[in-house]
């Protein structure tokens, strides 16, 4: 699942500040039917924080019919949606086991296209693809311009690659940009490495940072709030029980964190609940909007495929007290994941 906040604008310019409630989040989800004829596709789905409510936009197009997109970029410039690079996979039944909903993803393909919606209009467009096929990568937005780097670009190949580029969205270009030090591959600090780097624009050069993540295992997704960085999960496991901040120096637990999210679907744990069943957890992902950090989650009782509930925590990073809140649980009947 990748998900962005989309302000409301009629061109891809900088958006002005605008107030939460005219924000919206957008998120892919895959949802598969399984059977005889398995259906599976990439839906957009678009999340409202001014009435906590989801809505089906679109589904993402150019993926091959029962097929799905994985470790792609989906990136937010004014009211336009990017979808960069993935994997094309497909579901495939396990042989052998007793249970016949089992099943695997299969990669087929890495891609390097790019594709632009238009939230106002509810169109796709085409856009000039990637230099290099990539997947589970690094990206960014600044100044207007989308920034990717790393990933894998070979199937054939376990390692990562070191290649950044950038993409113009009114000029509809990709530049390649210097290589980083190191190959970076499936997580924001790639390949378990304890390093990050730093693309410096003026100099055109990325910069070590050594000793960036605790036990050198980096987050699972980072995003930035009023110049500071949080984050979820690491890449061995999505949800950690808490979120972090980073002060320049050292990853912190923020407080309060483990206590508003315990007993949401963010935790798989409600035993004390005495209608308690295993939850399976099926996507966790943050959004910023102003000074606020959206915790987006969702899960699967035990025993119920055809279900999923998902919750959202909002946490204030600018309140000195009662910084957390939590949005009525909502249920859904399709499978997403």
């Amino acid at each position: 699942m990748g998900s962005l906040p989309s302000p409301p604008q009629s061109a891809i310019q900088p958006p002005p500040p605008s107030p939460p409630s005219s924000y919206q989040v957008y998120a892919s989800f895959c949802q598969w039917q399984q059977g005889p004829n398995t259906y599976i596709c990439n839906r957009i789905e678009c999340y409202s924080p001014s009435n906590n409510t989801w809505s089906y936009a679109t589904s993402i197009p150019g993926i091959t019919d029962n097929h799905f997109l994985k470790g792609f970029a989906v990136v937010s410039l004014g009211d336009h949606v990017f979808i960069i690079g993935g994997k094309q996979c497909y579901k495939q039944r396990v042989p052998g086991l007793l249970d016949p909903d089992e099943y695997v993803d299969k990669d087929v393909k890495i891609q390097s296209s790019v594709w632009r919606y238009s939230v106002r209009s509810n169109q796709w467009f085409t856009c000039v693809p990637l230099r290099t096929p990539r997947c589970d990568f690094a990206f960014s937005v600044c100044e207007n311009k989308i920034y990717v780097a790393g990933g894998q670009s070979d199937l054939a190949c376990a390692r990562g690659v070191a290649s950044t580029e950038v993409y113009d969205p009114l000029l509809d270009i990709w530049t390649p940009l210097a290589d980083m030090a190191i190959r970076r591959y499936m997580c924001v600090g790639g390949d378990l490495a304890s390093s990050a780097e730093v693309y410096d624009m003026q100099a055109r050069k990325w910069g070590l940072v050594v000793g960036m993540w605790q036990l050198d295992v980096p987050p699972n997704q980072i995003v930035e709030v009023d110049g500071k960085l949080f984050s979820c999960g690491d890449c061995l496991n999505a949800w950690k029980g808490h979120i972090e901040v980073y002060d320049g120096s050292i990853w912190n637990e923020v407080e309060g964190s483990p206590q508003a999210l315990k007993g949401s679907p963010i935790s798989t744990s409600e035993a004390n609940h005495e209608d308690w069943q295993p939850n399976q957890r099926l996507y966790l992902t943050m959004a910023p909007i102003g000074s606020c950090l959206y915790l987006l989650a969702g899960c699967r009782r035990a025993g119920d495929s055809s279900r999923t509930t998902s919750k959202v925590h909002i946490f204030d990073t600018s309140a000195a007290t009662d910084a957390w809140r939590s949005l009525e649980q909502l249920s859904q009947t399709n499978r997403r994941d």
